[in-house]
């Protein structure tokens, strides 16, 4: 919840505090005010040129500059602040640089006013009513692209991706060379999993300007996206290198330290995903000295699961958690790291401590709402009946090249994706988000929680457009897919959700449901810090509890009306028996034993998950009862899971 103090009108009120203290000549108060603001808001553009009339009236002409500079980097579209530092470099004889500002107002005065009121609005973070600024203009002047491009920004800032895409869809068919407007388009395609379009636009830009930052830190991205790690590893070292300049200050001039602690970082995620450990704890130890308080490279250090910090980084982390000023991201990243720190030590309550203090900071920041899945839950199992896959035999895409591994997180899944990968025929890709993309547009989603809101809408579906969605799905993963493999594996967790709409689309796709004992997946969740926004349940719990009791609900239906469907594997029986487990599993897919699959961790590929360092180690037995350490803590999960303790394995 945000503070009283961070309110837009508590901000405004602070602002115009300050400007009526300036009127009344009393300089230092509205100074002072204007430092408070600062700290509540450092990004409000207004606040410093306010500062910039304040110290007009002190006669510090430098100092009036410097804050009104600070103001226009933060918001171009301030035509009063760009007038401004005009008149002052004109007084100080600065002659360029006034005829700079007076270039930036004379391209600001060419604009509709409307246009630019609704662009400050949005540089200082004011979304509603500059959506309503932008929304209204276009209305007259509907062609206008830079107005269609300001709200396909706000569209995507407030999550309606969907709406986002088309309208700057619209404004490159109009101007197909509007750089910045593909720019966006191509990190909204990005947000919305949409990789292989997301790297083309990318390439698209590069081949305009091939050493724009921003352009190559996006194909980056969507590299990452599409699980190709390795031309990443050189790219991040090229940006730290400083090569590419081009729109960018001289090459003099000092990268700033939060853009290297953040390039170090995803050059140091490349390389620990296709296995080069060492080398990625040097980028997560380089982006740490970049900055000392990098709540992410702590926890990509503890992720590792397998690193082990020192005393002094202990401490480094526990000042910097209980620092007030540091960021709350920052802090709940270090809570999980020190929990992880710890518990590799053995001192479980202080770990429990700090993980409990994580959970609560990171549930305090979500929307969701167990409620909106339990109604999912409950829509489905109406929806999908015996008779509705009866009526509707024989549709779909008759290829069995997918294999999909569902279950929830942390619970064995990554090992059993190992195992399989490790076939000569099976290609190990990720977790793909077509599926869930599929079911949003069919049913639409939650805004929360990100679930199919209306699962009956796939009644409506006919037997053709049943068959299309299983090709597109063919042709989309198509991208992840480099080893030329018969068959290749989706491991979408939340997938299992969607196992009407997978059989409906690809009846001879095989399903696997991965299953731990409840204490131990609960708990293996509960101390987990997940990357992505769709394991919100996971931060609580009570939350976690539900959703555990609502999976076994969901997955009994699926048995009951597709019996036979899923393969049900229990990562204790993998533990206890790899040779009969692994057998099993390649008996249900009709593959051949290979000795490979039994010496999993030897198979050399990307793993994107938080057990990408475990499954590539022998099996062992150690996360069967490493809740027990926690026991003390966890009565109230216990208790919230009731039959599900031991239903689990009906």
């Amino acid at each position: 919840m945000a503070r009283p103090d961070a309110r837009p009108e508590a901000r405004d009120a602070l602002l115009e505090a300050a400007r009526d203290l300036r009127a009344r000549r009393r300089i230092p108060e509205a100074l002072a005010t204007l430092a408070r603001l600062q700290a509540m808001h450092p990004r409000f553009s207004r606040l410093y040129h306010e500062r910039g009339h304040c110290h007009v009236l002190l006669g510090q002409a430098p100092a009036a500059i410097e804050a009104l500079r600070e103001a226009v980097r933060l918001n171009p579209t301030l035509p009063a602040s760009w007038d401004m530092l005009e008149q002052l470099h004109r007084m100080l004889g600065q002659t360029a640089e006034a005829a700079a500002a007076a270039a930036h107002l004379a391209l600001l005065r060419q604009l509709p006013p409307e246009v630019v009121v609704a662009n400050s609005l949005f540089a200082d973070g004011d979304l509603p009513p500059a959506e309503a600024v932008i929304r209204d203009y276009l209305r007259n002047d509907p062609d206008n692209v830079g107005a269609l491009r300001l709200l396909a920004r706000l569209c995507t800032e407030r999550e309606a991706l969907a709406e986002a895409e088309a309208l700057l869809e619209a404004v490159l068919e109009r101007a197909p060379d509007y750089h910045a407007a593909r720019l966006d388009y191509a990190v909204v395609l990005l947000q919305r999993q949409k990789h292989w379009q997301a790297r083309q636009e990318a390439e698209r830009l590069l081949r305009h300007d091939p050493d724009n930052r921003e352009y190559l830190k996006q194909y980056g991205a969507a590299c990452v996206g599409l699980g190709d790690h390795e031309p990443v590893i050189d790219l991040y070292a090229r940006l730290l290198a400083g090569q590419p300049s081009s729109g960018q200050a001289s090459s003099g001039q000092a990268m700033p330290r939060t853009e290297v602690a953040e390039l170090r970082l995803w050059r140091a995620n490349a390389l620990k995903i296709i296995g080069r450990r060492q080398e990625a704890i040097a980028d997560y130890r380089a982006a740490l000295a970049a900055r000392r308080d990098y709540g992410v490279a702590w926890f990509s250090l503890a992720n590792l699961k397998t690193y082990r910090f020192a005393d002094d980084d202990i401490a480094l982390m526990r000042e910097a958690e209980a620092r007030p000023g540091t960021q709350e991201m920052d802090r709940v990243y270090l809570c999980f790291a020190l929990g992880k720190a710890l518990e590799d030590r053995g001192e479980h309550a202080s770990s429990w401590r700090y993980y409990e203090r994580g959970n609560a900071l990171r549930r305090a920041a979500s929307r969701y709402r167990p409620e909106i899945a339990q109604a999912c839950a409950l829509r489905s199992q109406r929806a999908f009946t015996a008779e509705f896959f009866g009526a509707r035999a024989g549709w779909g895409v008759d290829d069995p090249a997918p294999i999909f591994i569902v279950g929830l997180p942390r619970s064995g899944s990554t090992l059993v994706e190992q195992i399989l990968a490790s076939h000569s025929r099976v290609e190990g890709t990720q977790e793909l988000t077509e599926i869930g993309r599929y079911a949003g547009e069919l049913c639409g989603s939650d805004p929360d929680c990100g679930l199919p809101l209306h699962p009956e809408a796939l009644l409506r579906l006919t037997a053709s457009e049943a068959r299309a969605l299983g090709e597109r799905f063919l042709a989309e993963t198509r991208a992840y897919r480099r080893l030329g493999r018969p068959l290749f594996i989706d491991k979408m967790p939340n997938n299992f959700w969607h196992i009407g709409l997978i059989h409906l689309i690809l009846p001879r796709a095989t399903i696997i449901d991965v299953r731990r004992e409840p204490m131990a997946c609960c708990f293996g969740n509960l101390k987990q810090l997940f990357g992505t926004t769709n394991q919100e349940f996971a931060y609580g719990i009570d939350d976690i509890a539900r959703h555990y009791r609502l999976y076994l609900d969901l997955m009994r239906h699926w048995d009951d009306v597709l019996p036979g469907r899923v393969l049900r594997v229990h990562y204790e029986d993998v533990v206890e028996d790899l040779d009969g487990s692994v057998r099993r599993l390649l008996a249900h897919g009709d593959l051949p034993f290979e000795p490979a699959c039994l010496a999993f961790h030897q198979t050399r590929r990307s793993v994107r998950t938080p057990s990408s360092e475990q499954v590539r180690q022998p099996i062992g037995r150690e996360g069967l009862t490493q809740w027990c350490h926690y026991a003390p803590w966890l009565a109230p999960l216990r208790h919230a899971l009731g039959d599900a303790l031991t239903g689990y394995r009906a």
